[in-house]
């Protein structure tokens, strides 16, 4: 249906491929122009002022699971003041003993607007919703769980 492409840019700036010496900062070139910092975890030697692999897939998680709550909002005419997701990932050995993003654990707090009232267990189905139809999650084997 389409298509998604991002350009990753590294340059070795010195001159080694020593494990704790090359540099893992590079960048993230998307369609609009953007430039995104990025480098490995600071636990793998990487910079603490760039995006890491794996905080943008927590990130990419909460984003779809947030856009596809909007989405089914919208589709019910209710409307939604406001949206904050504080998503966790847990990056751990996996079954096979791999370091992995095993869970995401995202924690959605949505505001209404005023006149809509839902309970505990409207908001939960519309967070289900969200969940069985992101794109993200459905393309992903972590566990990613939604704790409104």
């Amino acid at each position: 249906m389409s298509e998604h492409s991002a350009i990753v840019e590294w340059q070795n700036d010195s001159g080694t491929m020593e494990y704790p010496s090359y540099s893992r900062r590079h960048a993230w070139r998307f369609d609009a122009g953007i430039s995104v910092p990025a480098s490995a975890g600071v636990d793998f030697n990487g910079n603490a002022d760039c995006v890491d692999p794996e905080e943008a897939l927590v990130a990419a998680a909460a984003g779809c699971h947030m856009l596809t709550f909007l989405a089914i909002a919208s589709r019910r005419k209710l409307i939604v003041a406001s949206y904050r997701d504080h998503a966790i990932g847990h990056l751990e050995k996996n079954e096979a003993g791999q370091m992995a993003v095993t869970r995401i654990d995202l924690h959605p707090q949505v505001a209404f607007g005023a006149g809509a009232k839902l309970s505990a267990a409207q908001l939960a189905s519309l967070h289900d919703a969200a969940h069985r139809n992101c794109f993200i999650a459905n393309s992903i084997r972590t566990k990613v769980s939604v704790h409104p």
